[in-house]
């Protein structure tokens, strides 16, 4: 089991920047860790995605060139850092882990969730 807990969401003007952390604890080394967003009304979307075994990092076209993931090994904890934020950037932030995942921006192949954490930004 792997369990995960999201902060850092807020509120933000447009063009500001938060980052937001997730923690693992349980079996800390899940082979993938990701975030994905939902905002109201639309399907729950895969932002970026990291093979923690060699490093490989995924990004949704969405947020390719603004958003930026890094991890701190020690503190088990993953970061995802939104530089010029936008207000379709506006969501329910999740963070996920999986040991065996094919396709790393799906939500469906995750099994295990955070709790999710709300940014918002105003323009």
């Amino acid at each position: 089991q792997v369990q995960l807990v999201e902060s850092g969401g807020g509120s933000v003007q447009a063009g500001t920047s938060l980052r937001l952390s997730c923690v693992a604890s349980g079996y800390t080394n899940p082979h993938w860790m990701a975030w994905f967003r939902q905002a109201p009304g639309k399907e729950r979307e895969g932002i970026a995605a990291r093979y923690i075994n060699d490093d490989t990092i995924y990004y949704a076209e969405s947020v390719q060139g603004r958003f930026t993931l890094s991890e701190d090994k020690a503190k088990n904890t993953a970061y995802l850092q939104m530089n010029d934020l936008k207000p379709e950037d506006t969501a329910v932030y999740y963070c996920a882990a999986d040991f065996w995942v094919s396709s790393p921006l799906r939500e469906s192949n995750y099994k295990y969730w955070g709790q999710g954490t709300q940014v918002t930004v105003s323009s």
